[in-house]
């Protein structure tokens, strides 16, 4: 691996730019009605995302800090040259005599110095780099399945939406063949004013709760719309199978995954180890430094390269701070302040995933058995509705009874839509919280 990682860092910028600016471009193409695929909505909310965008410029501030890191271990090298001029006649400040002299100085030096030893630090430094980019990269991920599940809630939400505006239409369409029915038994005697009444409201109930689906169905697409950079309504695509399937891991696997490798633990452990190796390297100002030095000077009192006086040098030496007015003192404190808190963060992020984990799978597994209950509830109220129908055609049953065996109906298929994407977004929530597809 590259210890400099400068081309690592160009090709993480470049391709956060690949990946942003073409969709950024061809969100903007989106029309109102133009649907969009589930997949593609995740890709272009995840390269508009500017969350996305500061989880790539840590990273690359990551990279950066790494090399610095590496780079401690080369030597310090710098370069210096002067020239001056001055009357030929100088006074001897000595003798205070006047004598001549030359009337230029030109001079060139090479230094460089390198620490032999500094009581270890730069190793540990360099690991506290390696901890700072792999929890810049678990943060990252972290925040790539955040975006995922909110652009999968909107998506969700916009389909269950439309769903449910389906639900809506067949009340409505009911509704009015109630009102028909009712007219046509006014007209021969067999219904009252009453039942028409009643029947003509529930026409009016069906259009307002079809009116305010629809608006709840323009402002899901909306958002939707938003999250992938659309100035305009856009219609999800329906996936091919939204039904209850078995996970892909068993519920103790999905602990052990929450607590141990989720996204967010992992930043949070990778950030105490950053903090433990800050302590460790704040212990190493008790040490002492050791540097080697070396320089390479030449002068000369005419204007030309030949000739001149040169000279070299090297050496070592040992520097070793006896009392600084405590400061390694204060800087260790604050740092072993730091770990206990980062520590303290890592164990709350570990249960945070244990008690995430455990109320998403109780959620998905409501939601399923939910939608077995909802499903059975549909057929039941249909069934209700057409036997309560017949007996009013009969004479046996009165306008009431319709309603309330209809409003049944029609709650219970809203109730099954509900289950449906109940579930989805609790195994989407998962999902996330694991940092990967189940």
């Amino acid at each position: 691996m590259n210890p400099f990682l400068g081309p690592v860092g160009a090709s993480v910028l470049m391709a956060s730019w690949l990946l942003v600016v073409p969709h950024a471009i061809q969100a903007q193409r989106f029309e109102a009605g133009e649907s969009v695929s589930l997949d593609l909505a995740v890709e272009l909310a995840l390269g508009r995302s500017p969350q996305m965008i500061q989880q790539e410029q840590a990273i690359e501030n990551a990279l950066l800090a790494k090399r610095s890191a590496w780079a401690a271990f080369l030597p310090n090298v710098s370069a210096s040259t002067g020239g001056s001029l001055r009357s030929s006649n100088v006074l001897d400040p000595n003798t205070g005599v006047i004598v001549g002299g030359s009337s230029d100085s030109y001079s060139a030096g090479l230094s460089a110095n390198v620490p032999l030893f500094s009581g270890g630090s730069r190793f540990i430094e360099l690991d506290a780099s390696d901890a700072d980019m792999r929890a810049a990269l678990a943060r990252r991920e972290d925040q790539r399945h955040s975006v995922i599940l909110q652009t999968k809630n909107l998506f969700f939400a916009a389909l269950r939406q439309e769903e449910l505006l389906e639900v809506r239409l067949v009340q409505l369409e009911r509704t009015e063949q109630n009102l028909a029915l009712v007219s046509t038994r006014l007209e021969v005697g067999r219904a009252t004013v009453s039942d028409s009444l009643r029947a003509r409201l529930d026409v009016v109930n069906a259009r307002q709760a079809l009116l305010e689906t629809e608006n709840a169905l323009r402002a899901a697409r909306m958002a939707l719309g938003r999250q992938i950079g659309a100035a305009a309504p856009v219609v999800p695509q329906l996936p091919e199978d939204l039904r209850p399937s078995p996970l892909a891991l068993t519920d103790e696997e999905i602990m052990v995954v929450a607590e141990e490798s989720s996204p967010a633990v992992v930043a949070a452990a990778e950030a105490a180890n950053a903090s433990a190796a800050a302590v460790t390297v704040n212990k190493t100002a008790y040490l002492p430094n050791i540097n080697l030095s070396s320089g390479y000077n030449w002068n000369n009192q005419d204007r030309s390269f030949s000739g001149g006086s040169t000279s070299w040098s090297m050496g070592v030496s040992v520097s070793y701070p006896i009392f600084n007015r405590f400061q390694r003192e204060s800087n260790l404190d604050r740092a072993q302040m730091t770990l206990r808190v980062s520590r303290l963060q890592e164990e709350d992020a570990r249960l945070a995933a244990r008690q995430n984990a455990d109320a998403a799978l109780s959620a998905l597994r409501t939601a399923e058995i939910a939608i077995a209950i909802a499903e059975e509830a549909v057929l039941v109220a249909e069934e209700d509705l057409r036997v309560v129908r017949q007996r009013y055609e009969a004479g046996a049953a009165t306008i009431l009874d319709i309603v309330i065996s209809q409003a049944a109906a029609d709650q219970a298929a809203a109730d099954l839509v509900g289950a449906r994407y109940d579930y989805v977004l609790a195994r989407t929530e998962l999902e996330a919280l694991l940092g990967r597809e189940l």
